[in-house]
């Protein structure tokens, strides 16, 4: 067993170590590799391996599997950000002749296009890509269309290797340059490659019912290796998971990325669990929700993790084909941490200037009667809370027009303007349509369907 860093208290490393122990030995895997990073930086790896004295380190390559669908999902939406595509766009617009023309790109970077979740027969994952040489080969035909379109959650490795063939047909190059230069480059993410680099660990299948161990072929999956070819590291899977929880403008906004982990497909009612973004898989666990990605080839299982609310993120790598499943490792590594070294909040610091027209609009405002408070955010940003628990509380962004878009809940996206009197005083806020006022049921002109004359009054 090995640790290294010492940015974590020694009970906090204890118990990360005592995770991924019990997590190797219960699992029965080769090997298993874990990071955790706090605040952008990794802070925590440690190891465990059947070979006494010969635990991987951060530095070492396993198959992450179906994480590289991450990757391909940045790369879809640079393209989005740079006007190449809009994610209503169907597919057959920018990669025409496939049996998944008609579905969107967002459909596909959602797994909604209701496209079969595998590839015809013989098993992608481990027989050679050569036998599917062209990208019809990927999908058969109409039959593979599963569901509806847009009608449900359908995980498709084949939707994200059309995905990858369409960067390529929209850049002129193969995809895993594309990466290469856009992606892995900008991040310093200098192992993680589309075939394995020395050293890295091997593949193996765990008989189930005996300690005996069968070596997995490390296949190249061709034009499927967009859905899980890639090969990287916990130390580059660190940096990977800063940029998921921070952003990094030499690859993608800050607002891309916090579009890509808003639900897509599903969850679905109050005790969701799981849901899917636009490349990222959302998860609740402990009490907490994360975003990021499983993976899984044969051979190896992968999972990151990333906690936006407590500044962490967590990645494990196994070299085992079934167990131990990685994922669940990962989520538990950022409970562990979060509960021996909770985040630390930032000091309250007062703005730095303040514009009088908006710190006179700040207090209450009434939509009817339900009453609302209105607080001025750094940026000129404002925020807006109910005096109840309710999904209509909102932040807001400000435009250089004067107006200012919803960032979440009811409101994301909505328009709040500021009407104003022909005297310039305020008369009321207009929030797509709504009419928020200082008073309860305020002036009857701004109010619409007007204000009973006689105003409140006891019955």
């Amino acid at each position: 067993m090995t640790d290294q860093y010492d940015e974590l208290l020694p009970t906090t490393r204890r118990a990360l170590l005592h995770r991924i122990a019990v997590a190797q030995a219960e699992g029965r895997t080769p090997s298993l590799v874990a990071a955790v990073v706090r605040d952008g930086r990794l802070v925590w790896s440690g190891a465990r391996s059947m070979v006494d004295g010969h635990a991987p380190d951060a530095g070492v390559q396993y198959r992450i599997g179906s994480l590289t669908k991450t990757f391909v999902a940045v790369l879809v939406l640079r393209l989005r950000d740079e006007g190449l595509l809009d994610l209503a766009d169907p597919l057959g617009r920018h990669l025409p002749g496939t049996p998944a023309d008609d579905a969107t790109i967002a459909q596909l970077l959602a797994h909604s296009a209701g496209l079969a979740a595998e590839t015809p027969a013989p098993w992608w994952e481990r027989t050679d890509g050569a036998l599917r040489p062209a990208v019809a080969d990927l999908l058969e035909d109409e039959r593979q269309q599963k569901h509806p379109a847009g009608r449900r959650y359908h995980y498709s490795n084949p939707g994200y290797a059309l995905l990858g063939a369409l960067v390529e047909r929209l850049r002129g190059e193969p995809w895993g340059e594309v990466l290469r230069r856009e992606i892995l480059e900008p991040l310093g993410m200098d192992r993680t490659t589309l075939l394995p680099q020395h050293p890295h660990a091997g593949g193996f299948a765990v008989h189930p019912w005996a300690d005996v161990m069968l070596p997995e072929p490390p296949t190249d999956t061709g034009l499927m290796g967009p859905a899980g070819q890639l090969w990287s590291t916990a130390a580059d899977l660190a940096r990977w998971a800063a940029f998921l929880a921070r952003g990094d403008d030499k690859v993608l906004s800050t607002g891309t990325l916090a579009e890509m982990r808003q639900a897509s497909t599903g969850p679905e009612g109050a005790d969701w669990t799981s849901g899917y973004g636009l490349g990222l898989q959302l998860l609740r666990h402990d009490g907490r929700v994360l975003h990021g990605h499983t993976g899984s080839m044969p051979g190896f299982t992968a999972g990151l993790w990333v906690s936006e609310a407590d500044g962490l993120a967590a990645v494990v790598l196994s070299n085992a084909t079934s167990n131990p499943s990685s994922a669940p490792i990962a989520a538990d590594l950022i409970a562990l941490t979060a509960e021996h070294e909770p985040r630390i909040p930032e000091p309250w610091r007062p703005l730095t200037s303040v514009d009088e027209e908006l710190l006179a609009l700040t207090g209450p405002w009434y939509w009817g009667a339900a009453a609302h408070t209105l607080r001025l955010k750094a940026d000129r940003g404002l925020e807006l809370a109910t005096l109840t628990n309710s999904p209509r509380s909102s932040r807001f962004r400000a435009e250089a027009d004067g107006s200012w878009t919803g960032l979440d809940n009811y409101y994301a996206g909505e328009t709040l303007r500021v009407v104003r009197r022909a005297d310039g005083s305020v008369s009321h806020l207009d929030l797509g349509s709504f009419v928020l006022t200082r008073e309860p049921y305020g002036p009857a002109d701004a109010v619409p369907g007007g204000v009973d004359p006689q105003g409140w009054r006891a019955f």
